[in-house]
């Protein structure tokens, strides 16, 4: 448990309990939601005097010193921006995720999903110094050897798509995980499309 801590703004991890906490000196502690999942998380903020829960959404407590941190009150959106704006815009873009199908033991991707490729060629340029982590899988049908082999090649496709449209090499990481990762949990030798996929991220 930490015994200072200066941060002015407290910006929470999803399903993450935490614990924030002021011995001396002045703190504001406002908790946002994470932008990436969009879910709130719970934080703790305690000195030698007492303890709030701060749990919803821009929950706010200020701590002053030794005294017991003030009761939770609910800071507006309009207040969050004018004392933390230029903070939350100097944080990067959040992650963004793709699923690209493809057709039955195939590394060509389905129409559906071509489609989907100027929308993550536009996320990618959006986003300073971008990573890109491109993840194979198929389905259950075929040995676990030709999945894993599959999947490094759905991957290494989308990955070449990328750089013919521009992308530097050097930002596009590719993996396989084969069958062992699915969509949709099936039997072993189950056709299934939606589990014949590459995950892209983008961060």
């Amino acid at each position: 448990m930490n015994r200072l801590c200066p941060t002015l703004l407290l910006l929470s991890v999803a399903a993450l309990s935490g614990s924030a906490c002021a011995a001396k000196g002045r703190a504001l502690v406002v908790l946002l939601p994470d932008p990436e999942v969009a879910i709130v998380g719970r934080v703790n903020v305690e000195n030698k005097s007492g303890a709030v829960d701060l749990a919803s959404a821009r929950d706010t407590t200020r701590v002053r010193g030794n005294a017991r941190p003030s009761a939770v009150t609910t800071m507006s959106e309009a207040e969050v921006q004018a004392i933390f704006g230029e903070a939350l815009a100097a944080l990067p873009p959040p992650t963004r995720r793709f699923v690209l199908n493809f057709r039955f033991e195939s590394d060509d991707l389905t129409d559906q999903s071509r489609k989907l490729l100027p929308e993550i060629l536009r996320v990618v340029r959006g986003h300073p110094f971008a990573s890109v982590v491109v993840t194979g899988h198929t389905d259950t049908t075929g040995t676990h050897q030709a999945n894993f082999a599959l999947g490094l090649k759905r991957a290494s496709t989308v990955r070449n798509m990328l750089i013919a449209a521009g992308l530097d090499a050097a930002q596009i990481e590719v993996s396989s995980l084969g069958e062992t990762d699915p969509f949709v949990r099936t039997p072993d030798s189950t056709a299934e499309p939606r589990n014949r996929r590459v995950d892209i991220s983008v961060r």
